[in-house]
């Protein structure tokens, strides 16, 4: 318990400090209506809370909703197969932040059709790897495993000739270090689990840098909807053809599915889309890298999880180098302000 917390306490606090004291760029992300309010102070006896405090707090909310989706899939595994969970899970989605965006799908195009259909392939390729891969290892390994999405993400753009910034490789040098101790048997083995949890972060990774060529060329809103709906269609086609599709039998499983669908997925998707107007990406990359931290203490709340000695210098190795791609910690020392990465998380 102490070694989980001295990682939860440290990771918050690391956070906190850089949000609140050197990210002096946050006034540049929000509109200038907003800028010339009152951010803070006492009017009429009544606390006025900074914009971007509350759209910190609103993706600090999504972040530990995600974080819970790892334990919340290894609960619905219990009585449902991969790919009916899948389906479930972004169905229901879809037909709720469908609802709540309903005259925007008015506007819909057949480029958007178009973008929607391979961003819902990526993105079922995420939730596939992920929830086969929560079978076999903890919930809180593959919330750390996942986590170094924002790490590939920077090593992927090479690809598309952007080349990272000299810290990113630092910093993935360090999350191979803390996969190694994270994952590896003593027969130096990794375990399928573990495997397909490190995939999902490529498919992630995928995802997100796919993310930013497409979401410019069309309403991002609906680019999210529609993803959300196609990959739920994927997985209820592949549960027809290769399972055997049904509804959840047990209240667990239903817990399961509904907090899937409503918290982890069509919530996440409507506060992020909201919040991230008034935050800028420094916050958004540093709250969502709270994500393994929430998965490993939700896992030992309900579960009674925990990582061996040598498991939690690996996760807090991990956190440390998505911290290193995300800070420009040379820029801060000089007094100059911190810069991140570009690159967003998606939904």
């Amino acid at each position: 318990m102490a070694p989980f917390l001295s990682i939860l306490l440290m990771q918050t606090m690391i956070n906190i400090h850089f949000i609140y004291l050197y990210d002096t760029s946050i006034l540049e992300s929000i509109p200038y209506p907003v800028q010339t309010q009152s951010l803070s102070g006492v009017l009429g006896g009544r606390f006025i809370m900074k914009p971007q405090v509350k759209a910190d707090l609103a993706m600090l909310l999504v972040t530990l909703f995600w974080g819970s989706s790892y334990l919340f899939m290894q609960m619905g595994l219990t009585d449902l197969q991969t790919f009916n969970l899948i389906g479930l899970r972004f169905g229901i989605a879809f037909v709720i932040a469908a609802l709540f965006f309903h005259k925007r799908l008015l506007k819909t195009t057949r480029k958007t059709i178009f973008h929607a259909f391979i961003m819902g392939a990526i993105l079922f390729g995420v939730f596939a790897t992920v929830t086969e891969g929560v079978k076999t290892t903890t919930a809180s390994q593959a919330g750390f495993l996942v986590s170094l999405t924002v790490i590939l993400v920077p090593l992927l753009s090479i690809l598309l000739k952007n080349r990272p910034e000299t810290r990113v490789f630092f910093g993935a040098g360090i999350a191979l270090i803390g996969i190694g101790l994270l994952t590896l048997t003593k027969e130096l083995h990794i375990t399928q689990g573990d495997a397909l949890c490190m995939a999902t972060a490529v498919f992630y990774a995928t995802h997100i840098i796919l993310t930013g060529r497409l979401a410019p060329q069309t309403d991002a809103i609906l680019l999210g909807i529609y993803q959300l709906g196609f990959a739920g269609l994927f997985g209820f086609l592949l549960s027809y053809l290769v399972e055997t599709p049904k509804l959840p039998s047990t209240p667990k499983a239903w817990l399961a599915v509904l907090a899937l669908s409503i918290l982890c997925s069509a919530i996440g998707f409507v506060v992020q889309t909201v919040a991230q107007k008034y935050t800028s990406p420094t916050h958004t990359g540093l709250i969502f890298s709270l994500e393994p931290v929430f998965a490993a203490l939700f896992a030992f709340l309900i579960s009674g999880e925990t990582l061996t000695v040598r498991g939690y210098i690996g996760a807090a190795l991990v956190l440390i180098s998505v911290l290193i791609a995300e800070i420009d910690f040379m820029r801060w020392l000089t007094g100059k302000r911190s810069s991140l990465s570009k690159q967003d998380l998606p939904l």
